[in-house]
């Protein structure tokens, strides 16, 4: 009988546990969904695409969002949403700016070509910016002088037609492959969840410091981005 009730009373204990870090786990989780940096970054915004659908961007302006990236072109081809989404940013007052994911599976001139010819030049927008990633519809891994001659060729024609030099929004594991933040003098858009990020070779300008915030306006979870101070 003592066997047994010891055995009752470590059974009770373990589901005990179990739940109290079931129960930390979920609170954590709630927090990371609406969890911001702090006022130190005075400057805070998001950067969408057609992914994130219909937006509601008086609610996010409202949300505290200061300003808006939006994606113009992925590879050759618009994003779908980009003309809604860059006319209602600027209806709120807020900044913006646009973005292309670059694909390595296309020629550098034809994704610049596509951007050019979606993006007016405006004076008043912020720095274009360009997606530096791996994806799944895209295999291709050139090598890096390849890469690196191709993407400066990209930002030479962009920056040609919107006067500003572009951000570099590059991931840590496209930066460790092809040593992009060294190689190209631009300003750097790092993102790592809820820590700065230390991997690019200059200090970042910008942070996507969430991928996974909720806020008014936008069904789902948002990239939630800060300027460095």
């Amino acid at each position: 009988m003592v066997k047994y009730r010891l055995w009752g009373i470590r059974v009770g204990l373990y589901a005990t546990i179990v739940g109290v870090l079931a129960l930390a786990a979920i609170i954590l989780w709630v927090l990371a969904l609406s969890w911001r940096p702090t006022d130190r970054f005075a400057f805070q915004g998001l950067d969408v695409s057609a992914a994130n659908g219909e937006i509601d961007w008086w609610a996010v302006k409202r949300g505290g969002a200061d300003f808006a990236y939006v994606r113009a072109t992925a590879t050759d081809q618009r994003d779908p949403r980009f003309e809604a989404n860059w006319a209602a940013v600027a209806e709120t007052g807020m900044r913006r700016g646009a973005s292309h994911a670059y694909s390595l599976c296309r020629l550098a001139a034809d994704q610049a070509n596509a951007f050019n010819t979606m993006v007016a030049r405006d004076d008043g927008a912020l720095p274009a910016a360009v997606e530096l990633d791996f994806s799944q519809d895209c295999t291709a891994r050139p090598t890096a002088p390849i890469v690196l001659d191709e993407l400066r060729r990209f930002i030479a024609m962009v920056e040609s037609h919107t006067g500003k030099p572009m951000l570099l929004k590059v991931s840590k594991r496209f930066d460790a492959t092809y040593g992009v933040t060294l190689a190209i003098a631009r300003p750097v858009w790092a993102m790592q969840d809820f820590f700065p990020p230390d991997y690019p070779a200059r200090r970042w300008r910008m942070w996507q410091a969430s991928d996974m915030r909720h806020i008014d306006g936008v069904d789902g979870p948002v990239h939630w981005d800060v300027v460095a101070p």
